[in-house]
């Protein structure tokens, strides 16, 4: 270096700029998590508030978004037994005793069925779509509340920082920065971008766990699907079966 002074100068403050990190990594270490939450501010609360529903959320959707809720074998194996039979009145009684999805299918298209006997296949597979579409729209919207937090967390964590960066330019116009205090306004700029983590985090989560359950979503409504085409077969074949001996009786 061809200026002595600038050498000399340097050489004086690298032991202090060494003394000092280790000062700074020690006070970083000894805050903890809480520590760190606790200073990102009253909208803090509010993220708060968005984590411990997204983790409700979670719990209950683990839950609840079974293939159970939607489909069982035993549910199938009984409607075929009565359709088999022609007990549609009794298969009616059973769907209003299960919670299945399919059992409302199975109930809207019987209860169609037997309020209108001259219907055609074609409107009873209408009810059952409209049914099934109705079904699969609960589940869709079940879901939905995961993504709406992963859109408003990011923005209620910028909302934070915002306000934190609004009240440091304030006490920089009205002149209390001065000196030292200067150290004090990064500290405030740090803890304003806390609530800017605080909300990506808790966003992240919750987009994650959303594209996990609309998968599980997507198989469950495949299965509803699988299965009240199933049955609308059977009953369709009835119908058919009974059309062809009516008209045998006519002729």
């Amino acid at each position: 270096m061809k200026n002595p002074f600038l050498l000399a100068l340097l050489m004086a403050l690298i032991p202090s700029l060494a003394m000092a990190a280790p000062d700074s990594a020690s006070q970083l270490k000894e805050l903890s998590l809480v520590d760190i939450l606790s200073k990102g501010g009253y909208v803090m609360i509010a993220l708060v508030g968005l984590s411990i529903f997204t983790l409700i959320m979670v719990l209950l959707y683990f839950l609840t978004l079974r293939r159970s809720t939607v489909v069982t074998n035993k549910f199938m194996n009984a409607a075929e037994a009565m359709i088999r039979k022609r007990d549609y009145l009794g298969l009616i009684a059973y769907c209003h005793r299960r919670n299945e999805s399919v059992a409302r299918v199975t109930q809207k298209s019987l209860d169609f069925l037997t309020k209108n006997p001259g219907a055609t296949q074609v409107e009873m597979r209408e009810v059952a779509e409209a049914e099934g579409n109705r079904q699969a729209g609960i589940l869709t919207q079940r879901i939905s509340y995961l993504a709406d937090i992963g859109g408003i967390a990011p923005m209620v964590g910028l909302l934070g920082t915002v306000i934190g960066m609004i009240k440091s330019f304030m006490e920089i116009a009205n002149g209390k920065i001065e000196g030292t205090q200067q150290l004090e306004l990064a500290e405030g700029v740090w803890e304003a971008l806390i609530t800017t983590a605080a909300g990506l985090v808790i966003s992240i989560v919750a987009m994650t766990f959303y594209s996990f359950f609309r998968g599980r979503v997507q198989r469950h409504t495949a299965e509803l699907e699988a299965a009240g085409t199933h049955i609308l077969a059977l009953v369709g074949g009835q119908l058919a079966e009974k059309k062809s001996e009516a008209s045998e009786i006519i002729h």
